[in-house]
C-alpha cells in the first residue's frame, strides 16, 4: 500500500475531550461511549497506589469557540469542554491539543480541590495532539510536583494505570489494564508518530491524562478506536520529549518526516520486475516528494536501509525483540542537520544518499490549526479559502455526489499546491436573500474557477480582481459539472453589499486580511 493510501485508510480514533451542557455542534469528532474494559486473560500484577501522581493530575476546563466553516464571518456558540492534564517540569501542565484548541478561556482544578486556576496555552501542536499550559498562580506547583517520565518504551503486557476525569463523575478516575500494542501510525495529517495501545478503560474526559507503569508516566491518553471495545491510545513519552524539546527553543517547529510515497514489495512478480535478489528487502519509491533533478531520491529507487537499519518488504524495521514499526519512524531517531541517511538500490547499484526531511507538507486544502478562516462578502455571495474543516463539515452522505460532480474540494483533497500561494476559493454560505440572487441554485461548496474570465489563484487574487473589475457585469464561473455561472450587475452589487451585510447581521465585509486588500484597491 503506498503512503497516500495508508493515510486515507487510517481510522484515527475518537478524541476524548468531553463536551458539557451544550446543544452546539462541534467541529471535532464527537465523543464515544465505551463499555468498561474486560479483565485480561492473565491479570497484571497489582500496582502500588501513588498518591503523588494523584496529586499531580488536574481537570482542565476549556470554553471553546470553534470556527464555523460555512458561516466564516462568525464562530460557533461557546461550549465548555473538559479534559485532563498532568504536571510536568518547568511549572507547566501537559495536556492534549484538542482539549484547549480554540479555547477562549482555560482553567485547571486539582484533584480533591474546589478551586479553579486560570491558565494560558504556552505551546500547542495540533498535529501530534499535545499542548502545554502555564498557570496564572504558579504557587500551585509548590504542592503539586511533576510526574516522572520513563525514558524507554514499555513492554507489551506491562501493567498500566490510566488517570483522568472521564464523564460520569467529578472525582479522579483510575483504571487498570495492560500495554497491548506499540506502532508508528498517522496522527493528524501529515504528522505520524509512535502510539501505544492499552486496554485500560478510557472515556471522554480522559484526554490528557497520564498512563502510569512502574511508578512512572509512559504517555498521555488521547483517543479510543470508535466502534471497538477496550482499545484506547496514549501518546508515548518519546513523542512528548520531542515536543517539549522543540518548544524549548521558543517556538514549535514540528517533527521532521518523509513525504515520499512508497510501496511494499511482497509480490513475487514485482520483486522479479525490480530484479531483487533473494536476500534483498526494501520498499519501492513510487513517487518522490520532490521530482526536481537535485532531489536525491528517485522514482523506482528501492529503500533497503534507513539510518543503517534494514527495511523489510513490508516497509517495517525491527526495534528489539517482537516489535516492528513503519520504517519512517527512524526519521525522528536518526535525523541530523535536517537530513536522514538512506541506502537505496538504483538500477541494480547500491547507493548511500542523504535525504532532506521537513516538518511540514504544503497542502492545497490545509487545516486551520487553531486559526479562523478568511472570508470576503461580495453582494449576496460569501467566499472563503477551502480548509480541512470545510471539507470535514460536508455531510458524509453528500461526499460521493460532490466527488462525482468533479468538485475539487473532494477531487483534490490531498494535493499539494501546484504553484506558490494556490488556494481553492469556495462559496462558504448560501446566497444571502436579495433580488440579485433570485433564481440561482444554492452554490454552497462550489469552487470559483474564474471571475470575468480571469482564473482565480487564491482569495487575495479574487479580491483584487473584483476590486479592479470594469464593465457592466461581474461573472463567476465554478469548477465541476452541474453548476451554474453567475452574473451580477457590477454597480448594483457594489451598492447593495452594505445593505445585505446589515440585513444578515454580518459585521464586516471580510476578514482583516481580505479587507486590507479591498480597501487598498478602492483607495488607489
Amino acid at each position: 500500500m503506498d503512503s497516500f493510501k495508508r493515510w486515507s485508510g487510517v481510522v484515527a480514533g475518537i478524541f476524548l475531550a468531553s463536551v458539557i451542557g451544550t446543544s452546539a455542534t462541534s467541529t471535532s469528532t464527537p465523543p464515544s461511549t465505551i463499555p468498561p474494559a474486560e479483565s485480561p486473560a492473565a491479570a497484571p500484577a497489582p500496582l502500588p497506589k501513588l498518591p503523588a501522581i494523584e496529586n499531580s493530575v488536574v481537570k482542565v476546563f476549556s470554553m471553546m469557540r470553534y470556527p464555523e466553516p460555512f458561516r466564516p464571518w462568525t464562530k460557533q456558540p461557546p461550549q465548555e469542554v473538559t479534559g485532563t492534564g498532568v504536571v510536568i517540569e518547568g511549572r507547566r501542565i501537559l495536556t492534549n491539543a484538542h482539549v484547549v484548541l480554540y479555547a477562549s478561556q482555560v482553567q485547571v482544578q486539582a484533584n480533591q480541590s474546589g478551586d479553579r486556576i486560570s491558565a494560558t496555552v504556552e505551546a500547542i501542536a495540533p498535529g501530534i495532539d499535545l499542548a502545554v499550559l502555564k498557570l496564572d498562580d504558579e504557587t500551585f506547583f509548590e504542592t503539586h510536583a511533576p510526574v516522572p517520565r520513563a525514558s524507554i518504551l514499555p513492554e507489551i503486557k506491562d501493567a498500566v494505570l490510566a488517570y483522568g476525569f472521564p464523564t460520569g463523575g467529578t472525582s479522579l478516575s483510575i483504571t487498570k489494564g495492560i500495554v497491548s500494542r506499540i506502532e508508528f501510525t498517522p496522527y493528524n495529517f501529515p504528522v505520524s508518530g509512535l502510539r501505544i495501545q492499552i486496554d485500560a478503560a478510557i472515556n471522554p474526559g480522559n484526554s490528557g491524562g497520564p498512563a502510569i507503569a512502574g511508578e512512572k508516566m509512559i504517555g498521555l491518553a488521547f483517543s479510543v478506536l470508535g466502534g471497538a471495545q477496550n482499545i484506547g491510545y496514549i501518546i508515548p513519552n518519546e513523542e512528548i520529549e520531542l515536543f517539549v524539546s522543540d518548544i524549548a527553543q521558543g517556538r514549535y517547529r514540528g517533527k521532521p518526516a518523509m513525504f515520499d510515497e512508497t510501496q511494499k514489495m511482497q509480490n513475487s512478480s514485482l520483486r522479479a520486475f525490480m530484479k531483487m535478489g533473494k536476500n534483498e528487502t526494501g520498499v519501492i519509491v513510487r513517487a518522490p516528494y520532490d521530482e526536481s533533478p537535485a532531489y536525491p531520491l528517485k522514482k523506482w529507487d528501492v529503500i533497503t536501509q534507513i539510518g543503517g537499519t534494514p527495511v523489510d518488504d513490508e516497509g517495517m524495521v525491527k526495534l528489539g525483540d517482537g516489535l516492528r514499526v513503519r520504517f519512517e519512524y527512524m526519521v525522528q531517531k536518526t535525523v541530523m542537520d535536517g537530513k536522514v541517511g538512506l541506502t537505496v538500490i538504483r538500477e541494480g547499484k547500491t547507493k548511500n544518499i542523504q535525504l532532506p526531511v521537513t516538518p511540514s507538507r504544503p497542502m492545497l486544502i490545509p487545516d486551520l490549526e487553531g486559526a479562523y478562516p478568511s472570508y470576503f462578502v461580495y453582494g449576496p455571495v460569501v467566499f472563503s479559502p477551502a480548509t480541512a474543516q470545510m471539507v470535514n463539515s460536508i455531510n458524509q452522505a453528500s461526499v460521493a455526489g460532490v466527488a462525482f460532480a468533479g468538485n475539487p474540494l473532494i477531487a483534490r483533497r490531498g494535493d499539494a499546491p501546484t504553484f506558490e500561494g494556490e488556494q481553492l476559493v469556495a462559496v462558504a454560505a448560501p446566497l444571502f436573500p436579495h433580488k440579485l440572487s433570485q433564481g440561482y441554485w444554492p452554490p454552497v461548496g462550489w469552487v470559483v474557477k474564474s471571475v470575468n474570465g480571469t482564473l482565480i489563484k487564491n482569495l487575495p487574487h479574487l479580491v483584487e480582481v473584483l476590486g479592479s473589475a470594469e464593465g457592466d457585469f461581474v461573472t463567476f464561473e465554478f469548477y465541476g459539472r452541474g453548476v451554474e455561472t453567475f452574473a451580477f450587475p457590477r454597480k448594483d452589487i457594489a451598492a447593495v453589499t452594505d445593505e445585505i451585510l446589515s440585513d444578515n447581521g454580518v459585521r464586516a465585509q471580510g476578514s482583516p486580511d481580505a479587507l486590507a486588500l479591498w480597501n487598498g484597491r478602492k483607495s488607489k
